[in-house]
């Protein structure tokens, strides 16, 4: 069987049949322009500093985004400082007019797209906390203005920071250094805090990553889950342009609006999130988080199972099949929620906390595929085997580090008798083929064991010659109590996802997610990819397939190529070569026992993505697949029913 899958939420055959707020100001930024509220503040208007550290294959949205500040530039109400960071590897895109360079360049920019060049500092570490320490000390004291806002753009990866820098061995902002950067600068500068901070990355809209920023800023605006590479649309800043007496808060809806009416151009908008947060609330919610953490910590023996079964079901972000990649990142507001709802012994500490950051959150978007989303991720692998060690090095994660710890302990501690064990033992499940072509499992289990149960799936393999089996997807099963037993039920429809560049073709593996509404279904698909320059193939990089389905309409709507990097642990889209190779990755069980994630095929396929093609094809008749249906409690235990099925 596969390692303990993610999460899906629905079945492929139900997918064949479709197929063949704004908050107002408050009290402390309404003085945010009062010499009185904060330091540092001279005269009226806006400093914006902007800080690419493109040293990386975000390169080419980077200098998209710059090119429209550009179409704002500066004037009497706005001045803006960029740095960006360029690579010789990704691109001659002209930005503004200087052009294609290498190495990190510090511009003013002007009017109609012009720039004054400020310094040429050449081959820079941009993830060096010294190099953003004096970008904004400088790009403050030369711009004194009544307000301040810094955005950093790259790959982001929550808690463990933003980056790499390519050009210095992959050297990553962590999330100390930004707090450490951020403060030296802001301290130099002579400024207490900025009015607002923003990470135009993916999964920075963190609870970890807010609570060790807000010292040094009013409002935060990020993203809960991957962002396109689009980004945000820069041409919001017309309203600072515009308007010397615009507010944090106004800035903040404006970037948001922005980004979505781009991602409606683009076509990303069923997947996305940004959040507009009051850092000045912060302190609350830390106190509402310690709170429930130690009051989970306290009653871990008794909550432990309603802490899995919530991690199990809520929204989460940075998904992966591949749970190496996986970024465990779950929606703080719908998981605390949940598990105040089914654990009465936190209830009142888990409603304080929503409170806290319903207050936090001033403004979010989200798509269909993100609704519900409260504007705050928190880190929660679902077993302990998948935690980061380098979480307890985060000061801000300490009352959940605690938590965690404790929560882990009562999992592996859950007595055998008390773990899901299929009743059939090695009868097999129960197959039955169904009129519309695909197949049914059902197991039995102890029904007295269902209170640690979490979360069910049925997977489907191909048999190998060689005895491995080579997996190419799992669904979400059903489990409940029926008539003094659990029992277990999963379909599977036959056919496997495969993509094809007009030449060739190759199988995926999917991983399956259905809108509420069940309007609309999401696959990620895992994949490598090798760069045209890349002619030996020594290089690849770990990609992730982003694909949207309209079910009604049977078509996909989108696809989104984005690339995870094994140092930062970051997410960010990839501008692929089209003349470059990807090739889906399937999990492959050998017949020792070992899992590999491996090519699919020994073909690549062209990374054209907006000209690949996506279809469920019917497995060949008399195809033998291994059918798995797989039951999990919240400490990791599973239980596993397998049958060999031959395609009618």
């Amino acid at each position: 069987m596969p390692a303990r899958p993610s999460l899906a939420v629905a079945t492929v055959s139900l997918l064949l049949l479709a197929a063949c707020s704004g908050g107002g100001a408050s009290g402390a930024e309404k003085e945010s322009g009062d010499e009185g509220g904060h330091t540092g503040r001279e005269g009226d208007g806006w400093t914006v500093l902007h800080y690419s550290m493109g040293d990386t294959n975000l390169e080419p949205f980077m200098v998209e985004d710059v090119n429209e500040i550009g179409e704002v530039g500066s004037n009497e109400n706005l001045q803006v400082r960029e740095l960006m960071d360029r690579s010789a590897e990704y691109g001659e895109d002209p930005l503004l007019d200087q052009g294609d360079w290498v190495g990190a360049r510090v511009l003013d920019i002007g009017q109609g797209g012009t720039t004054e060049l400020v310094e040429d500092m050449g081959d820079v570490n941009s993830a060096d906390p010294q190099v953003l320490a004096d970008f904004i000390a400088e790009g403050i004291e030369a711009h004194r203005a009544g307000h301040y806002a810094l955005i950093i753009s790259d790959h982001g990866a929550s808690w463990p920071g933003i980056g790499p820098d390519e050009g210095s061995d992959f050297d990553v902002l962590d999330l100390a250094e930004i707090t450490e950067a951020v403060s030296s600068g802001l301290e130099r500068a002579g400024v207490d805090k900025l009015d607002l901070l923003g990470f135009d990355a993916c999964l920075m809209a963190n609870y970890e990553v807010a609570s060790a920023v807000a010292p040094f800023a009013d409002r935060m605006v990020a993203s809960q889950e991957l962002e396109p590479g689009h980004g945000w649309d820069y041409r919001s800043l017309q309203l600072l342009a515009d308007d010397p007496d615009a507010t944090a808060d106004e800035l903040g809806a404006e970037l948001l609006a922005g980004f979505a009416g781009q991602a409606e151009e683009q076509g990303t908008q069923d997947q996305i999130t940004l959040s507009l947060l009051d850092l000045t609330k912060m302190d609350a919610v830390d106190e509402a988080f310690e709170t429930f953490a130690g009051a989970l910590t306290d009653e871990s023996d008794t909550v432990a199972p309603a802490v899995g079964q919530s991690e199990a079901t809520t929204l989460a972000f940075g998904k992966s099949p591949d749970e190496s990649q996986d970024k465990h990142l779950s929606d703080l507001g719908l998981l605390v929620s949940s598990i105040g709802d089914s654990a009465p012994e936190v209830a009142d500490q888990a409603e304080a906390l929503v409170a806290a950051l319903d207050d936090a959150v001033l403004d979010r978007v989200e798509g269909v595929g993100t609704a519900g989303a409260t504007g705050l991720s928190v880190y929660l692998p679902p077993v302990e085997e998948l935690a980061d060690p380098a979480y307890s090095d985060v000061e801000s994660a300490d009352p959940w580090g605690g938590f965690l710890e404790s929560y882990y302990e009562v999992g592996e501690a859950i007595p055998s008798d008390e773990q899901p064990v299929f009743l059939e033992g090695d009868q097999g499940p129960d197959v039955s083929f169904d009129r519309d072509g695909s197949i049914t499992l059902t197991g039995t289990f102890d029904a007295a064991t269902i209170g640690n149960v979490t979360e069910a799936t049925i997977s489907y393999a191909l048999t190998n010659n060689d005895g491995s089996i080579t997996y190419l997807g799992e669904e979400i099963a059903d489990f409940a109590e029926e008539a003094g037993s659990g029992v277990v039920s999963g379909n599977y429809d036959l056919t496997v996802l495969q993509l094809s560049d007009g030449e060739d073709s190759a199988l995926a593996y999917v991983e399956l997610n259905l809108s509420d509404d069940l309007s609309t279904a999401f696959f990620d698909v895992p994949m490598t990819y090798y760069a045209s320059t890349d002619r030996q193939q020594s290089d690849p990089k770990d990609a992730l397939l982003s694909l949207v389905l309209d079910i009604e309409a049977g078509e996909f709507v989108s696809e989104t190529l984005y690339t995870y990097d094994e140092v930062s642990g970051g997410y960010g889209e990839l501008a692929p070569d089209p003349k470059g190779i990807v090739v889906p990755d399937v999990l492959t069980i050998t017949a020792d026992g070992e899992q590999l994630w491996e090519p699919t095929t020994d073909v690549g396929l062209y990374s054209d993505v907006a000209n690949l093609t996506y279809e469920f094809v019917p497995l060949d008749s008399g195809t033998t697949i291994q059918a798995d249906l797989t039951l999990y409690d919240f400490g990791g235990n599973a239980s596993v029913l397998s049958s060999l099925v031959e395609v009618p």
